[in-house]
């Protein structure tokens, strides 16, 4: 084979694969998945992240699992609580069965973000609760929830609590420990045996 030919059948190659590549690309974005054809390192960045200090940047990397799954795992209990109230109490629960005190917290969380000017995170009274005070509600309500959470309360409380605390350093962007890490998952996984 001469090296023409060569050359010819390896542009056809590059050009072939490209292609396939951009095909691959549209299929991730129509359906919103990830193919795992790069790795976290590989994702393309903003201009400015090679700016910040490397080690940063690897221990960003190693907490944004962790991230990930502590964002999915509160979204969904929020929104499990937001269902369970509704259902068991009508579209007015939050006015008559949530505590004064974190209904005035909440005003107050909400009345701070709107003089910031920035975006409104939600438009649901539940997103501006803290942790704990989510726990509190569905403890003050247990009877929208006991059918679910099989358990019993106190499972319910330590595994909240537990939660809590691996959120800290999750949310103000502290590395996990290895234990913490392990703990991380294992409290996960009680929290959906919670529900068995």
């Amino acid at each position: 084979m001469s090296n023409k030919i060569a050359l010819e059948k390896v542009k056809l190659f590059c050009l072939a694969n490209s292609l396939a590549e951009h095909q691959l690309d549209k299929v991730e974005e129509n359906l919103d998945l990830n193919l795992g054809r790069l790795s976290k390192s590989e994702t393309p960045r903003k201009e400015y992240y090679l700016q910040f200090d490397s080690e940063f940047r690897k221990e960003a990397n190693l907490m944004a699992e962790h991230y990930e799954v502590f964002y999915c795992l509160e979204k969904s209990i929020r929104r499990l609580v937001l269902e369970l109230m509704e259902e068991k109490f009508g579209q007015n629960w939050w006015d008559e069965q949530v505590k004064e005190e974190i209904r005035k917290g909440v005003l107050k969380n909400i009345k701070r973000e709107e003089d910031t000017g920035f975006t409104i995170r939600s438009d649901e009274n539940i997103d501006y609760t803290t942790f704990g005070e989510l726990s509190q509600i569905v403890i003050n309500n247990w009877s929208a929830f006991e059918g679910l959470f099989k358990r019993g309360q106190r499972a319910f409380q330590r595994i909240m609590s537990n939660l809590n605390q691996l959120r800290g350093p999750i949310a103000h962007c502290s590395p996990l420990a290895e234990d913490e890490i392990v703990r991380l998952e294992l409290t996960v996984k009680d929290w959906f045996r919670l529900m068995e």
